[in-house]
């Protein structure tokens, strides 16, 4: 095995179930083999629920876990999110992913979609609505919405901005990285809450955003793969959204589904808040170009 070989290789949660798992029980091989493949899954999920994707029991969850070396199933996510957090380049997620789908484009489409379809299959669970619930309350109940993201997910936050205050829900987005994100922090106030879109580790901007949070009790909801377990204890709501497979390329179509959604139940919960802002959107268009004055949003 070459340097880069090594470099390139999983983790050492992979090596500790390849050294064990000749050891195990088929059922726990089985089992071990799911936690390698579905890392995601098993961190997202309780022991039940992982039980149910892999087609066991949550008591062999639980004895596999400790089979493999881990006091709890706590313990060997604590591992999975080391992996998960890793310094994994870019380019080497690019190879990675495309050591999976090749070079053929429809190949590339059929995997993308496949990913997407198992995201989808997270947004339906039941503790998934209970928690997309809680944590549009939160924000139909705030006097400001700030919406944090950073790199890719801070396009997202400006788009969730600005569909936000369309629907006359004042919001802001916090896109911005190092001292600039000091002057959009200025305005976070009693009364608000953040909608924060971000993953492990836990950098610099995110703890100043939970931090500032905290120090005017502004409510946190989090939408995350691996950031939960690290602020669980700083955050109001989470929504674990999976991103694609661990060391590939992310995907963020499943948070671009759930932002949507939020846009639609503030929508309902707005009413006719949201129905008169839009009406003044469509007034200041056409103060702008005439056509815009016949698209209102009510018959008149």
């Amino acid at each position: 095995m070459t340097a880069d070989d090594s470099e390139d290789r999983q983790s050492t949660f992979d090596d500790r179930v390849e050294a064990a798992l000749e050891t195990l029980p088929p059922a726990e091989q089985r089992m071990a083999r799911f936690f390698v493949s579905q890392k995601q899954s098993v961190l997202l999920g309780s022991a039940a629920e992982i039980a149910a994707l892999a087609g066991t029991s949550d008591a062999t969850v639980v004895r596999t876990a400790r089979s493999l070396g881990f006091e709890s199933l706590a313990a060997l996510r604590q591992m999975l999110l080391t992996d998960l957090t890793g310094t994994v380049s870019p380019g080497k997620r690019l190879a990675h992913t495309l050591q999976e789908t090749g070079t053929d484009s429809a190949s590339a489409l059929h995997h993308v979609i496949g990913l997407h379809e198992g995201v989808l299959e997270v947004l339906k669970r039941p503790d998934m609505e209970a928690a997309f619930a809680r944590s549009v309350d939160i924000l139909a109940r705030a006097n400001r919405r700030h919406i944090f993201g950073i790199g890719p997910s801070g396009a997202m936050a400006e788009y969730a901005s600005l569909q936000f205050n369309r629907i006359g829900l004042p919001s802001s987005a916090l896109s911005v990285s190092g001292v600039a994100l000091a002057d959009r922090l200025l305005w976070l106030a009693s009364g608000d809450a953040v909608l924060m879109m971000a993953y492990a580790p836990l950098y610099r901007e995110v703890e100043i955003v939970l931090d500032k949070a905290a120090l005017h009790d502004v409510p946190v909801v989090l939408i995350s793969d691996n950031l939960g377990p690290l602020v669980s204890d700083r955050v109001a709501a989470t929504l674990p959204v999976p991103r694609g497979k661990a060391d590939h390329l992310a995907t963020h179509g499943g948070t671009m589904v759930l932002v949507e959604a939020m846009i639609i139940a503030l929508a309902a919960k707005a009413g006719e808040t949201a129905f008169d802002s839009l009406d003044r959107l469509s007034t200041l268009r056409g103060a702008i170009d005439k056509a815009w004055v016949k698209r209102g949003t009510r018959k008149k």
